[in-house]
């Protein structure tokens, strides 16, 4: 006999009015036992809330937009036989750190968002420290995906140093002391756990209010007491940070930024300590977009406002709203559509032979347990050209003054799944034979279309394929998938009339559009580099050599 069970906002840290920023269930939606059901974002983290029992949703209580705090129902739950009352208690609880350092919640899953402990108490005298990953809930081999501090910058307790991103979880780690840093011993990429070393810092002498600040927050913790009136600090409005100088910004902040192409330096932050806000980066677009500010990091557009038509009075219509991956990879399209200088080179390759030896390796690659498909010998003839041409292979500073040379080949596929486009990465494309990459193509392009992509998995590409050929076209301009500086167009073949020792021949001829970085890469070297990569697929024993 089926039990209503109601499922409330776990232990949070003390945590109060978290945003919900995302509902990922619905009523009549089965669901298992960890399964996740809303994600809250506060300024210091995010982190989805798990089932703590297998079910059917009956309602749902809570909408995106919502603030909630410990306790607040989420939704009810029918459940069938028993279900222990300590259910909502199992639940793993996020904690995410408010300015005051807090002491994780007792609970051990890794997918939970784990609160942040200083390392240490602040010294007394000026000293070298070492700052450590503190405890992160039992997570391990968490991403680096920011760092917000170079050697010689100097810090203030509680400045955001690293954010590291779990399956389930983003955090930044706040700084235990004041100083200046020494050396700085971690990159975005890196994979930390508890304890993994950060950096060395010059640590200043810390005031005794301070020290007892410190020691008040992580005693009160556990009892997740909330902040009393007292405790609380004023808004402030502070100036922008500057070149080199220090962030205050939540991830979620950081993220719209990113999208949006702000540079957060100019954008002066109305939170507690000058941290910026969502709506801070709102009011600084608006004003760029009216001739007050450069708000993208290219510079700033005095376009027109774009009217508001009201569409309804010429007809029926329907709202339907984007999908997540939509609204993300659009306002990254946007962005780099707008401060990459593009050009699109175009040209055919003659893969007759190309697919006459792939229909013959067909029953081969069957035994294998894999298709062969035209994108792989790409792929291989794409790294061969980055070789050749090492400058495509390569992507420009944030300063735009350097060129970074890269000395490996990881490939980014367009992959176009029911909720938009997506792009995975297939990694060192150099060391694998094609049908170790068709099996590894087969799994991501798979990964993709059920939505089990990773962030790890849509980093660290050099160049990128876009391939149409399975639709249609003759030709397109791909936008460049920044930080790479090219990327690749390949439109459907088509047999052709080519002129061939003197008379014209049926080839199998392939349309290829080459979009790159007019900053980098000029247009004498975009027209060797398509020829030279048409010519690896016209002959593929080219690859050989």
């Amino acid at each position: 006999m089926a039990d209503i069970q109601e499922i409330f906002i776990p232990d949070i840290g003390g945590a109060v009015d978290v945003e919900v920023i995302e509902v990922m269930v619905a009523p009549g939606d089965s669901i298992a036992q960890d399964d996740s059901l809303i994600t809250l974002e506060s300024d210091k983290a995010s982190m989805e809330i798990p089932a703590p029992c297998a079910g059917a949703v009956k309602d749902i209580q809570l909408k995106v937009g919502d603030k909630v705090s410990e306790g607040a129902l989420i939704l009810t739950l029918e459940v069938a036989g028993e279900v222990s009352a300590e259910a909502p208690a199992a639940a793993p609880a996020a904690a995410p750190a408010e300015e005051a350092t807090a002491e994780a919640p007792t609970a051990t899953p890794a997918e939970k968002a784990p609160a942040v402990v200083p390392a240490s108490p602040p010294v007394a005298s000026p000293q070298t420290v070492e700052v450590n990953i503190p405890d992160i809930g039992g997570a391990t081999d968490v991403d680096v995906i920011e760092v917000f501090v170079n050697v010689g910058d100097d810090v203030n307790v509680d400045d955001s140093l690293v954010t590291l991103e779990g399956e389930k979880a983003t955090m930044e780690i706040p700084s235990p002391h004041a100083g200046q840093i020494k050396a700085v011993t971690i990159k975005v990429g890196d994979k930390v756990n508890e304890g993994s070393l950060i950096l060395t810092m010059d640590a200043q002498a810390a005031s005794a209010a301070t020290a007892s600040v410190a020691e008040a927050s992580v005693a009160e913790a556990p009892t997740s007491a909330k902040p009393t009136a007292a405790q609380a600090a004023p808004q402030v409005t502070a100036a922008p940070a500057g070149k080199g100088g220090v962030i205050y910004a939540g991830p979620s902040v950081r993220r719209m930024a990113r999208e949006l192409g702000v540079d957060l330096t100019q954008v002066p932050g109305s939170g507690r300590k000058g941290r910026i806000q969502k709506t801070d980066i709102q009011q600084f677009v608006k004003a760029a977009m009216s001739g007050g500010g450069a708000a993208a990091s290219g510079g700033g557009f005095n376009l027109p406002q774009a009217p508001a038509v009201d569409f309804s009075k010429f007809g029926a219509t329907e709202i339907k709203p984007l999908s997540k991956i939509k609204k993300i990879s659009g306002a990254n399209l946007h962005r780099n559509w707008v401060t990459i200088p593009h050009v699109t080179q175009f040209d055919e390759a003659d893969i007759t032979e190309m697919e006459a030896f792939r229909k013959a390796s067909k029953a081969e690659a069957e035994k294998a347990g894999v298709r062969l498909t035209p994108l792989v010998f790409l792929m291989k003839a794409v790294v061969a050209s980055l070789k050749a041409f090492p400058n495509f292979n390569a992507s420009l500073d944030p300063q735009g003054e350097n060129l970074i040379l890269k000395q490996y080949y990881h490939v980014g596929v367009a992959v176009d799944t029911p909720n938009g486009l997506m792009v995975p990465v297939i990694r060192d494309v150099d060391k694998k034979g094609l049908f170790v990459l068709s099996q590894e193509l087969m799994d991501i392009s798979s990964k993709a279309r059920e939505k089990g992509l990773g962030p790890a998995d849509m980093q660290g590409s050099c160049f990128t394929i876009s391939s149409l050929g399975g639709i249609g076209g003759t030709a397109f301009t791909p936008i460049v998938n920044a930080p790479d500086v090219a990327i690749l167009g390949v439109s459907r073949s088509s047999m052709k009339p080519v002129y061939q020792d003197g008379e014209f021949v049926a080839r199998l001829m392939l349309p290829l559009s080459l979009s790159y970085d007019h900053r980098v890469v000029d247009g004498a070297e975009a027209a060797r580099f398509i020829v030279f990569l048409s010519k690896q697929l016209g002959d593929i024993r080219r690859l050989l050599l």
